[in-house]
């Protein structure tokens, strides 16, 4: 594992720790960090760089550093024939994200992004939903403002990629709105269209909560499903409203669990992984449409 900031430690650290089919390896610069998270997890096996890490023989790595680190290490790992999964987006530049996707394909590693929300058991469950006619999401913060290409490739490329994933075909008609307040992005919408389906995603980070609403419409049924946790199906009128048990940790809840599981179980069978490499450089390619257009506002 390289990089063991905040996503490393709230999301990943306490599945893959408690797994008992793993030689962990941490690695990071930072040696207070290192030696607390070893001593917290009781990994022994620690580095201070990726070339240490490489040296030791590692199969596969998890990769949570700053997104400008991505391509270096990334690189650097799959040139060493080491399967990859890195937290989204790939790389901030579209070129180094294709190059990446290039280079998996050519050593023949897996190279996942984490877009764990297809992995969430409401979201997931959407997907093989018939006759879809309308999607939508949205997904607030009472974060500041930020650049153009910071807020959509850190942050609304999770809106994006779930609309991606649960659209019945491939985005046509593209549509980019959003608003700036001094140089910076505060709102960003986005809609689409494919045969009798339209697909809408809004991202507000000037609000005055933080939320994540998905609803989606087919052939008289509506589903909506709210911060991940509480899904209301109604049909005919009527309603039935599901929330995740009491006892479902908050981990499985948001699909980090079964997106480690997915990549960890692909790398030893050999197979793909789902979301494929080319698969997330379609959301990737996408995010880049939505910055050239509101770089332009």
């Amino acid at each position: 594992m390289i990089g063991l900031g905040a996503i490393a430690q709230k999301a990943y650290l306490p599945i893959l720790a408690a797994r008992g089919d793993l030689d962990i390896v941490l690695a990071t610069r930072n040696s207070q960090t290192l030696d607390r998270i070893s001593r917290q997890y009781r990994i022994p096996q620690k580095v201070g760089s990726v070339e240490e890490l490489i040296h030791t023989g590692i199969q596969a790595a998890f990769v949570h550093a700053a997104t400008e680190a991505h391509f270096q290490i990334v690189q650097r790992l799959l040139d060493s024939g080491i399967h990859v999964y890195v937290d989204k987006p790939l790389a901030y530049s579209l070129k180094e994200a294709r190059d990446l996707v290039e280079l998996a394909a050519r050593r023949q590693c897996l190279l996942m992004v984490g877009f764990n929300r297809r992995f969430a058991p409401f979201y997931n469950q959407l997907h093989a939903v018939p006759d879809k006619s309308l999607i939508f999401m949205q997904k607030n913060r009472v974060d500041p403002p930020e650049t153009v290409r910071t807020f959509i490739f850190d942050d609304f490329i999770h809106v994006v990629d779930t609309l991606r994933f649960l659209s019945p075909g491939t985005p046509q008609d593209i549509r980019v709105s959003g608003h700036k307040k001094d140089g910076l992005l505060e709102q960003a919408i986005v809609e689409w269209s494919c045969p009798r389906f339209t697909a809408i995603g809004i991202m507000n980070r000037n609000s005055g909560k933080t939320e994540e609403r998905l609803e989606v419409i087919a052939s008289g049924n509506k589903w909506q499903v709210d911060d991940l946790v509480e899904s209301v199906h109604s049909y005919n009128g009527e309603e039935k409203r599901v929330r995740s048990g009491d006892w479902e940790p908050i981990l499985v809840r948001r699909g980090f669990a079964q997106i480690i599981d997915c990549f960890l179980s692909a790398t030893v069978q050999g197979l793909p992984s789902s979301p494929t490499a080319e698969d997330s450089l379609l959301t990737h390619e996408l995010c880049e449409q939505i910055v050239r257009e509101l770089d332009a506002l």
